[in-house]
């Protein structure tokens, strides 16, 4: 028997072949079936997609035992793992990425509600023989990703702040990467997400919102895992549809509102990493394409790493720099113009004459900006106030708050309005108004005009 490590073997694990899958009964009859996805666990563990209780779910359950032989389409060469069953698992991070892939895989075969994942079944490997040689070498035309991640981390190194991460992340993805379509998204304590920046598309989408476990990111938010798929599931679209779905089960109310979210009409490939700082999440990197299969377990890791570093540097430069702004820079032309500021307290949605620009925390920081400003004519704030206010209602670690800030400025900026949020110093900024601000509180759920 030859046995070789499982990590070389993940090109052949990518769901593109069906596999065959080999048990026996108690009393040694053999049985061989097709099963749609061997996914890789780790070094010594491969888990297998269960989907029907037939003759080969009897098998294992009276034996434990089986044998499955996977294709790796690159390099044509054919293995076959020796199994010994472990565990089954209908929930959680590993049972919602298969999920996933599962759904791809049936819309890709035109299946879907047909394949439906009914559990994860967690097998440790034996044994691996190599059943034939490879007779293709591989070739990749994408630059190695490796020396793709490097790149991009020496941009990340030079960033200040939380502003030039989210576009040095961006950028890199795009230039290094050289994937054209991505989204960086941030998190909120509820487990809804925001986009603060894109890449590839005709509008940039900030402040576009993912609720809680819809789609590949709001399912990589939930699980704090990656989500990949190459073959797109009605299930894991983005769009009205979604949104009226989410009304119906009762997951948001009232009529829909916000920014609508930039993806591609007709995307067949999609990966969401998460952004982690010790255990939390703190956003998600999403990118896509309309190739089918463009990702695979090496552009997942090489996001990943991005998305790591990401979380450990949003962190850091998330301390406030000790010495006081810079105030020299108080515009001096009076303001002209008159805009009314309606903030509804449910959700904290704030309409600017009476157009949605944003909600959530981001819209709650504003709120208390424009309501000290009307009060004592302040302009002048950092972030570490921003921490300590308990009326804003932040999670209790609150390393989002500057891609809060980051979202805030970016639709303002957007919106051309005649409000502005300018850094004045590292976890120091100014609220800088052109026009008189008229303040109104409604207290209700948001309507959008018209």
């Amino acid at each position: 028997m030859t046995v070789c490590g499982l990590r070389a073997l993940r090109g052949a694990m990518e769901g593109i072949a069906a596999s065959l899958l080999s048990t026996c009964d108690a009393d040694g009859r053999p049985n061989v079936s097709m099963i749609s996805q061997v996914h890789w666990v780790d070094d010594d563990h491969v888990a297998l997609s269960w989907q029907f209780f037939n003759k080969t779910r009897a098998n294992l359950l009276a034996t434990g035992k089986a044998c499955v032989e996977i294709f790796d389409p690159r390099t044509h060469a054919r293995y076959r793992l020796h199994l010994d069953h472990v565990e089954t698992r209908t929930e959680g991070p590993l049972y919602e990425m298969m999920k996933a892939r599962l759904a791809g895989i049936a819309s890709h075969h035109g299946l879907e509600g047909v394949f439906r994942l009914l559990g994860a079944d967690i097998f440790r490997v034996v044994g691996v023989e190599q059943l034939t040689a490879p007779v293709v070498a591989r070739q990749d035309d994408r630059p190695p990703l490796l020396s793709a991640v490097r790149s991009c981390i020496d941009d990340l190194a030079r960033c200040r702040d939380f502003d030039d991460l989210a576009d040095a992340l961006l950028d890199g993805v795009v230039r290094h990467l050289r994937i054209p379509h991505a989204i960086l998204l941030m998190a909120e304590g509820d487990g809804r997400l925001f986009a603060i920046g894109s890449r590839g598309y005709p509008s940039s989408g900030v402040g576009a919102e993912i609720l809680p476990g819809e789609g590949v990111i709001g399912v990589a938010a939930r699980e704090a895992v990656p989500i990949r798929i190459g073959h797109l599931s009605a299930d894991y679209r983005y769009g009205a549809a979604l949104g009226a779905a989410a009304r119906q089960a009762g997951l948001v109310a009232g009529e829909p509102h916000g920014v609508p979210f930039p993806g591609l009409g007709d995307p067949h490939s999609q990966i969401a990493v998460p952004i982690l700082s010790a255990g939390r999440v703190l956003g998600v990197l999403f990118c896509e394409a309309r190739e089918i299969m463009r990702f695979d377990h090496e552009h997942e890791d090489a996001l990943m790493l991005l998305a790591g570093y990401l979380g450990a540097l949003a962190t850091l430069l998330g301390e406030d720099e000790p010495r006081p702004a810079d105030t020299s820079g108080l515009p001096a032309d009076p303001p002209s113009g008159l805009v009314t500021v309606r903030h509804f307290a449910r959700d904290d949605s704030v309409f600017l004459d009476g157009d949605y620009l944003i909600k959530g925390v981001a819209g709650a920081i504003l709120w208390r900006l424009l309501r000290q400003n009307a009060e004592s004519g302040r302009t002048d704030f950092s972030t570490r106030e921003l921490r300590l206010d308990r009326t804003l209602r932040l999670p209790a670690h609150a390393e989002n708050l500057d891609a809060r800030l980051v979202l805030l400025r970016r639709r303002l900026d957007e919106r051309g309005a005649c409000l502005r949020i300018e850094k004045t110093g590292r976890g120091r900024f100014r609220l800088i108004a052109a026009c008189g601000i008229r303040l109104k509180e409604m207290g209700e759920a948001a309507t959008p005009a018209g």
